[in-house]
């Protein structure tokens, strides 16, 4: 690969081709690959991502919001696309434009019937969704019976599935929880099949739920994370590879006597003779302001070099005392070999957050070859 001479998030390709294919081998033949591109793709870019896909024969994306889903759709994606959190005020945006929403409240329900049929539609596909315990969105079991009723009493909508959401499905401390939403969909999906003269899809697992869970992958799985990399344990990370690395240079070096400051606020003061770096990112590319005061690092030459003072807009300072590098030089905030999991337990977090966090202002190029 080429070295970086500004910040850019080098997406590759060939890594999601290997992750997609390691989830997908997890699968029975017959089971249906939802891949969520939802938040521009876990912070890549959705379009790409979701083209890329396409051409690995993904069944179905799922996005967070309808806005997510016409963007796809302008760009020329045809696969189903289940939105995942609808608000009503789309809802005719989301017909228009053939995304398929998840229905999670008697509200949202009678909502999107009241629309479907003002548009004059038939057997326009659906998605229940069910708590099951993770208690974020929802129909609850007794809540069945309406749903059964409100559908027999129009044409207008189908259910394609019923889903629901593991809330700890990685946690092998919460085995027991976890199993028990699987039987309680189990449950509810029995309850209105015996309601209704049709049987839809059943989906429940994430991508921790389709390596830990198997006997729960039913017809249809949602990989988001795997996606891009992360398996949610250090063994599973080992099977999989970041598709994302996010590259910056060196712009300036600093030489500081004992006792200067550095940066806003003058949160860093020096221990002694330092040299430190300026480099072209910060808090408005997604480098949070957590990782300031020495709770992040990025890495040039190989060495790690701990961020020194609060985090900027636009720049973020580390101390390259040790290190051999001079200005213009590489520099790694995370790859496959300094992982976006690690950087996040720097400061407690996840990551998800890291990922989802850079801004599209830092340019993306694409890399098809292999890592």
């Amino acid at each position: 690969m080429p070295k970086a001479q500004e910040t850019i998030l080098e997406i590759h390709l060939d890594a999601l081709t290997h992750n997609y294919n390691y989830l997908k081998s997890k699968l029975n033949p017959n089971t249906k690959f939802l891949a969520v591109v939802k938040a521009f793709a876990y912070g890549s870019d959705s379009v790409e991502i979701a083209k890329h896909l396409e051409t690995l024969n993904a069944d179905y994306f799922a996005v967070a919001y309808a806005r997510e889903g016409v963007a796809l759709r302008d760009a020329g994606i045809t696969i189903p696309i289940l939105v995942l959190h609808p608000q009503v005020v789309n809802f005719k945006t989301i017909i228009e434009r053939c995304l398929e929403p998840s229905i999670y409240s008697p509200k949202i329900l009678r909502e999107f019937i009241k629309i479907a049929e003002e548009q004059k539609q038939s057997d326009y596909p659906v998605h229940i969704k069910f708590n099951t315990g993770l208690n974020r969105l929802g129909f609850w079991h007794n809540d069945v019976d309406y749903i059964a009723n409100q559908l027999k009493n129009t044409s207008s909508i189908v259910v394609k599935s019923l889903f629901s959401h593991l809330a700890a499905s990685e946690d092998e401390n919460e085995r027991e929880f976890t199993l028990r939403q699987i039987t309680d969909f189990k449950t509810i999906a029995a309850d209105f099949e015996s309601q209704m003269d049709y049987s839809p899809w059943l989906h429940l697992c994430n991508t921790s739920g389709v390596i830990n869970y198997p006997e729960a992958h039913f017809d249809m799985i949602r990989c988001g994370i795997g996606l891009y990399g992360f398996g949610n344990s250090a063994t599973e990370d080992q099977n999989l590879k970041p598709i994302a690395k996010l590259k910056s240079i060196i712009s300036q070096i600093h030489l500081i006597e004992k006792e200067e400051t550095v940066g806003y606020n003058r949160a860093y003061t020096s221990k002694g003779f330092e040299k430190t770096a300026t480099i072209p990112i910060g808090h408005a590319d997604g480098i949070s302001r957590q990782f300031g005061n020495e709770k992040g690092f990025v890495f040039i030459n190989g060495q790690s070099a701990p961020i020194i003072g609060n985090v900027c807009m636009d720049m973020i300072m580390v101390n390259i005392t040790n290190i051999d590098c001079k200005e213009g030089d590489e520099v790694i905030i995370f790859d496959e070999n300094h992982k976006a999991s690690a950087i996040a337990e720097s400061t407690k977090t996840i990551s998800y957050e890291v990922l989802t966090a850079i801004s599209q202002r830092v340019k993306r190029l694409f890399f098809k070859q292999v890592l």
